[in-house]
């Protein structure tokens, strides 16, 4: 069984960075790819960025340019590095491994960006 933890959200006024951190339980590159989705209230989840244990990182297009996803193989974790948020941005930021038919997630962060 995979445990997800995330770390990092918080308040952020528009324009600004936050940096979000998922731990793993086991090694990253036991997954097929680890992602970070977001889900604000009343909308559906959406992909943000993946990063596969093999393959190219992509991203959705709304964030290409100021969100970078990353990871530290030693430390079992992956990263959003997350610049220039915007209001529209505030959600609930979860990590994803993608495993042979089953994926796992962990609990959310919350990410607010508010003046």
């Amino acid at each position: 069984q995979v445990q997800l933890v995330e770390s990092g959200g918080g308040l952020v006024q528009p324009g600004g960075s936050l940096k979000l951190s998922c731990v793993a339980s086991r090694s990253i590159l036991s997954f097929n790819a680890m992602g970070w989705y977001r889900q604000a209230p009343g909308k559906q989840r959406e992909r943000v960025a993946r990063i596969p244990t093999a393959g190219m990182i992509t991203y959705s297009s709304s964030v290409k340019g100021r969100f970078t996803i990353s990871r530290d193989i030693a430390k079992n974790t992956v990263y959003l590095q997350m610049n220039s948020l915007k209001p529209e941005e505030a959600a609930v930021y979860y990590c994803n491994a993608e495993l042979s038919g089953v994926d796992a997630w962990g609990q959310g962060t919350q990410v607010t960006v508010s003046s």
